[in-house]
């Protein structure tokens, strides 16, 4: 995408010129006479008597790039847009509000989505067309824009009442999808249910789900990684494992930078889409500090710290928030910034650390992919052929000597690729991003023991909570200062168990607080007293065309999954009847969806999980930074406990955490020992100052990793 600076001199700047998002900015010397969303762009389509071209894509999305460089660069395209259309552009990462309608819409016309994503509607906003990516020119049995332009301008002129009823129809469908009713209870079948579910689609070869595309899907493998935990399900364990151990030695990874591509176009997991996602680094972090948590398998713990170490040097601004995305292009080429041919790597290695590089990354001098420009590639994507264990027997060499020859080279190739032309990063600050980005840092704050990942979480949402948090109200986006766009369900609900997270790693209240009081928030501005669950925009937010309601899990865990589970530790941890109750409501809201597809809806099923039990509330009243205090809260963190609510009360200094619950008041260390109180399945165990008793009450086993 060219720069618009650049392009400034010879293109005026259309009605995108002021904007905030980089996607837009992107557009702002487009001939394409492009308006924001807003009424200004509404009214002169009403006026003029004009449908609407709305196209929604994001700053760092490969075919948005060949979209707008074949057409929205294109002046006689150009031209021809301006004249049948008011154009808008949108970035769906700014306004996943109208992304989400639209997307619904083009799901519904044509059975699939994607970006870009490319709406002709009304001018009160009801699509009667809808499709993503389009060529210029028409071939090979598709319409090029060009012919779609000019036959919508002959339908808006000859046959509008076909347009018109087509709108109609649509928007009586979008307001029928966001309907939800009331079922019955899960309970513990759906459990199962999803687990077989997720075992029939499950690729027993390379991992992951399915036999096409390879998509990480964490909250997956979370429930999956619960479900081994109530049931010792042997399968399920090995459903994560391979999964995870595939995708480390994918081309999926980054194996010099680190970090995760956005998935695999192939279900080897070599051939990935190169674009890099916040929310993704976040969510695969998480699964693979648990995983580590619940196996004791060091290489979960090192590509978990190296996903962060990726993120803290790379996607974090100045102020300590965290960036939103990597571009898959650079140089107009997608994946060029990542990939090799064996010349370059002789060019950088000497002759045996590239014999060695060659053997292990699966290097080949006529490449060891198609990457789709060129009818004979000579382009490698690294990637590990053999894992560790296999390659001390094939090398006859020790595992420390192998790490440390690999490292050597990375080092070398990580050099060298950073004096080539980065991809786009866009820089713009979401707060339901970084909330789950405070999530995983906490996380591994928690389990790696490790203070730099604790101050990271607590900067990043400190930052949120004092640029991003407006008049008690959480905002969308900031960029350059700048703080706007109205919340959503996402924001809250994933900034609330970021929150709960950094209170969890820290002990300190204010995040305990600080989640609380965001959750009365919500629940004030976006429940449904009517049919429950939650709305994904608030009651006085900008009305768009319906007021969406959204279950299904995709790349990231639905705000009303986030919630529902949310609702459950903040009832636990306040001892708040009502929560729990509201929870409930959720079940019954969503449970013919969560029926209908399971699989779709993974992590509200793993708040299920929790909600069965068995569950611990946990007490721990000790003297901060005791030795007896931390032995016992460290011996919490070493195991896989994920069906629990932790509070930590100084004895010394009770007052602000017995106003979390009255309960909590009248819990005191035994005799000056720190001291846990553990309640579960609606009984309180007899408080311990031992850590083994301490353990026998939450299950598990000093050597059961």
């Amino acid at each position: 995408m060219k720069n618009p600076e650049e392009n400034a001199s010879k293109n005026r700047y259309n009605h995108l010129k002021n904007e905030k998002s980089p996607y837009l900015i992107q557009h702002a010397t487009n001939p394409v006479d492009w308006y924001p969303w807003g009424d200004e762009a509404f009214k002169k389509a009403e006026k003029e008597d004009k449908p609407i071209f709305l196209s929604i894509g994001y700053s760092t999305c490969h075919w948005c790039h060949v979209m707008a460089h074949e057409s929205f660069e294109n002046p006689e395209i150009a031209t021809l847009l301006n004249h049948v259309f008011v154009p808008i552009k949108v970035d769906r990462e700014e306004r996943p509000d109208i992304d989400g309608i639209y997307m619904t819409a083009c799901q519904i016309m044509t059975g699939t989505g994607g970006w870009p994503l490319t709406i002709i509607m009304t001018p009160d906003k009801k699509p009667f067309f809808a499709g993503t990516y389009f060529p210029s020119e028409s071939g090979f049995g598709a319409i090029g824009l060009k012919d779609l332009i000019l036959n919508v301008q002959d339908i808006w002129k000859d046959n509008r009442s076909e347009a018109l009823n087509s709108g109609e129809q649509i928007f009586h469908a979008l307001q029928d999808v966001s309907k939800t009713g009331k079922g019955e209870y899960l309970g513990e079948k759906i459990l199962d249910i999803t687990y077989d579910e997720l075992s029939k689609v499950f690729d027993d070869e390379n991992g992951g789900f399915g036999d096409f595309q390879k998509f990480p899907t964490p909250h997956n493998l979370m429930f999956l990684l619960r479900y081994w935990k109530r049931t010792a399900n042997k399968h399920a364990m090995y459903m994560v494992t391979k999964t995870l151990d595939s995708m480390a030695m994918g081309g999926i990874y980054d194996h010099l930078g680190f970090g995760f591509h956005r998935y695999s176009v192939d279900k080897d997991w070599l051939v990935p889409h190169f674009e890099k996602m916040l929310y993704d680094q976040a969510l695969i972090a998480i699964i693979y500090t648990e995983a580590f948590q619940a196996t004791g398998k060091m290489h979960y713990k090192k590509i978990a710290e190296e996903i962060l170490e990726y993120v803290l040097r790379d996607m974090c601004s100045k102020e300590g928030a965290f960036y939103s995305a990597e571009d898959a292009d650079s140089e107009g080429v997608e994946g060029k910034f990542y990939v090799w041919t064996a010349k370059e790597i002789k060019e950088v290695l000497d002759h045996d650390e590239a014999e060695f590089a060659s053997f292990v990354f699966d290097i080949k001098d006529n490449g060891n992919f198609n990457d789709g420009y060129s009818q004979e590639s000579i382009n490698n994507i690294l990637h590990l052929k053999h894992d560790i264990n296999e390659l001390t027997e094939i090398l006859e060499l020790s595992k420390s000597e192998i790490e440390d020859k690999i490292e050597k080279i990375r080092i070398k190739l990580y050099n060298e690729r950073e004096k080539r032309v980065h991809p786009h990063k866009d820089d713009k600050v979401l707060t339901d991003w970084n909330g789950l980005m405070i999530a995983a840092l906490s996380q591994a704050a928690q389990v790696f023991n490790d203070e730099k990942y604790l101050e990271a979480s607590k900067t990043a949402a400190d930052f949120i909570l004092q640029k991003l948090l407006v008049n008690n109200r959480l905002v969308h986006r900031y960029r350059e200062g700048d703080a706007s766009i109205a919340g959503n369900l996402d924001d809250y609900s994933f900034m609330i168990w970021g929150l709960l997270e950094l209170y969890t790693a820290s002990f300190d209240i204010k995040y305990l607080n600080a989640a609380i009081n965001l959750n009365k928030t919500l629940i004030k501005y976006f429940w449904d007293d009517k049919n429950y669950g939650f709305y994904f925009t608030a009651s006085d937010s900008e009305k768009i065309l319906i007021r969406e309601k959204k279950i299904y899990d995709s790349a990231t865990p639905a705000g009303n999954s986030v919630e529902f589970l949310n609702l459950i530790h903040i009832a636990r941890l306040t001892k708040d009847p009502e929560l729990e109750k509201m929870a409930v409501k959720m079940e019954t809201s969503f449970s013919e969806d969560v029926e209908r597809l399971p699989t779709g809806h993974t992590y509200f099923i793993s708040g299920i999980d929790f909600q069965v039990g068995p569950s611990f509330e946990i007490v721990i009243v000790g003297k901060t930074g005791a030795s007896d205090t931390l032995k016992m809260l460290n011996t919490i963190k070493n195991y896989y406990i994920p069906n629990k609510v932790i509070i930590f009360k100084d004895q010394d200094n009770p007052n602000d955490v017995n106003k979390i619950a009255e309960s909590i008041e009248h819990k005191n260390n035994v005799e000056g020992i720190a001291t846990a109180y553990i309640c579960t399945a609606g009984s309180c165990k007899q408080p311990t100052t031992h850590v083994n008793e301490m353990l026998k009450i939450l299950g598990v086993k000093s050597d059961n990793k």
